[in-house]
């Protein structure tokens, strides 16, 4: 009998594979209900997961990921991926600019209910958060951003809700007196007009700091906040399987041609100095989360994990 796949991190955290794995397949079945074309390849995202094992830990190093917009398992390593990068990215950008300080800034605009409704907002957020990053009050201090774009579903009413994250790098003279400083109320009032709406748009910021004590550690929560997942699974993995399917279409439709992540500034130039590559199109397999040499790699023992779509959890191929 096959022993059922475990991969724990070094901290004893057991990693979701079979739980993306399920949400994965549950997926695909989905874009074959709608007719996408290739549904049927989405199954085979990581169906044989080939790993090193180096003392106790495992490092994957060789599968087969679909890339699709929404898949489960894809946006997961993404996730990781991402916040790996950005943890590299926040150490230089601080190394070579040590007096900057962090904003972590939400911009919301009003819910939209279809999908051409979304994807034209989802233009809007971007084209608006140019202007804003140019006008005068933001630009004299802004060194660098990280825009990241979140898409929730509410439960209610089914609206979708499309906001923007961003991590801001800002001189220190942002904090020093009020010419230079921009409370909430005139930030809401510049998205306000960067996004030429006749209401007054919901928006939060906070400065954010590293803090070397143990505990919380704002600028690391704001950091996964922006790198985390673009729409939750979980807002199209419910119970109800003609609201999925709704979602999905919608969600398929609003978010193709569009990027979730988005760098600017000196971070966007640290970026390229580090050589990191794009997580959209990457390589899903190597995420940052470890360093081992292609000789350590080589010369370990292989487990080869497969899943069974029967019993819907992956199996140690022996």
């Amino acid at each position: 009998m096959s022993e059922v796949f475990k991969d724990v991190t070094e901290n004893g955290k057991v990693r979701p594979w079979r739980e993306r794995k399920i949400e994965n397949v549950r997926y695909a079945e989905y874009l074959s209900i709608l007719e996408f074309k290739r549904a049927h390849d989405i199954k085979n995202c990581g169906e044989t997961l080939r790993f090193r094992k180096i003392g106790n830990h495992l490092k994957l190093y060789q599968t087969w990921f679909c890339h699709k917009r929404l898949c489960p398992l894809c946006n997961w390593r993404k996730s990781m991926k991402n916040s790996s990068q950005l943890k590299q990215i926040i150490a230089e950008t601080v190394a070579r600019e040590p007096k900057g300080r962090f904003l972590f800034l939400t911009l919301t605009v009003k819910n939209v209910n279809t999908s051409e409704e979304l994807k034209t907002s989802l233009r809007q957020l971007t084209k608006a958060f140019g202007k804003l990053s140019r006008y005068k009050q933001v630009a004299k201090n802004l060194l660098g951003y990280l825009r990241s774009t979140e898409i929730t579903v509410n439960e209610q009413d089914m609206s979708y809700n499309q906001h923007l994250h961003v991590l801001l790098f800002v001189k220190s003279s942002y904090f020093k007196n009020s010419n230079n400083y921009l409370a909430q109320a005139e930030w809401a009032k510049l998205w306000q007009k960067a996004l030429k709406v006749d209401y007054e748009p919901v928006v939060h910021v906070q400065a954010v700091k590293a803090n070397k004590r143990k505990g919380t550690d704002s600028l690391q929560a704001s950091a996964e906040e922006t790198a985390k997942y673009e729409v939750k699974s979980a807002d199209y993995m419910t119970a109800d399987d003609e609201q999925n399917l709704s979602v999905i279409k919608d969600l398929e439709y609003a978010l193709a041609g569009t990027r979730q992540i988005s760098y600017g500034g000196l971070l966007k130039q640290v970026k390229q100095d580090l050589q990191l590559e794009d997580v959209e199109n990457g390589n899903l397999i190597h995420v940052g989360d470890e360093d081992y040499t292609k000789e350590e790699l080589e010369s370990a023992e292989e487990i080869v994990v497969k899943w069974d779509f029967n019993k819907q959890n992956y199996f140690v191929w022996q």
